[in-house]
């Protein structure tokens, strides 16, 4: 059975290419990166040794993987960071929503329709914003 918990990496030995596996990473003399001799990627070592972040990268965030003594497995901890602000969106639109509400209460059924479509506008906001997170 593999092991999933990540082992630090030794600066001075060779490591299999998290983009393509028939790359190699070699180290980087007097730097704490590593080259793949494939692909010509550069990765940083990051966190104390224990995970690898690719620099140049086409993607809109970073790859991180972290090794576990026999293969790469991306880090997925580093996607946590966009939950904030997520947060922070859905809890305007919430206040937004509840002040429409206190404002004027809904008494009529106009009013409860406009405070209906607001909220889903706002629900609509949200998924495009979680969305472009993700991506």
């Amino acid at each position: 059975m593999r092991s999933r918990k990540a082992q630090k990496l030794d600066l001075q030995a060779e490591y299999p290419c998290p983009c393509r596996r028939n790359g190699t990473l070699v180290p980087i003399a007097l730097t704490e990166a590593f080259g793949c001799n494939r692909c010509q990627q550069i990765f940083v070592v990051q966190e104390e040794g224990y995970l690898l972040e690719q620099l140049s990268t086409h993607y809109p965030y970073k790859r991180v993987w972290y090794w576990t003594g026999q293969q790469w497995r991306l880090d997925h901890s580093v996607l946590s960071n966009h939950y904030l602000p997520l947060a922070t969106m859905l809890f305007g639109v919430g206040m937004f929503v509840l002040l429409l509400a206190i404002l004027q209460p809904p008494s009529s059924l106009g009013m409860f329709l406009r405070l209906l479509t607001v909220a889903a506008v706002a629900l609509l906001f949200l998924v495009v914003f979680w969305l472009s997170c993700r991506r």
